[in-house]
């Protein structure tokens, strides 16, 4: 069993061209012997954003808090605290920070992928 505040695991920062401003953190993963699924948090600051992409694997997302927006079939859609978000595979997506505030989610994606 792990219990542990989220913050209190260090987050990997990415920043570039493709990616400004977010912070990501493995919850649960391989290294807790999490056998089907990995959980992780990302933090963008505001005007933060995700590189837009797509993979074979599904995934699932709780908004914790903040205000955002997903890119989905070439349009943005809006996004805040409390929103689930569903994203079949090879489904082209992106996050961005709207908001002032930090815009923070947890992901859920399976076994095997990559887990940052």
């Amino acid at each position: 069993m792990k219990i542990i505040h989220y913050t209190d695991i260090e987050a990997k920062v990415f920043s570039g061209d493709a990616v400004k401003g977010v912070a990501g953190r493995v919850l649960i993963g391989q290294a807790d012997g999490a056998r089907n699924f990995c959980m992780r948090a990302f933090e963008l600051a505001a005007g933060g954003y995700t590189l837009r992409h797509k993979h074979e694997w599904e995934h699932e997302i709780f908004v914790y808090q903040g205000e955002g927006s997903l890119f989905r079939d070439g349009e943005w859609i809006p996004i805040s605290s409390g929103n689930v978000v569903f994203i079949p595979p090879n489904e082209e997506h992106q996050m961005k920070n709207v908001g002032e505030t930090p815009f923070t989610f947890v992901c859920l994606i399976p076994s095997g992928a990559p887990e940052l």
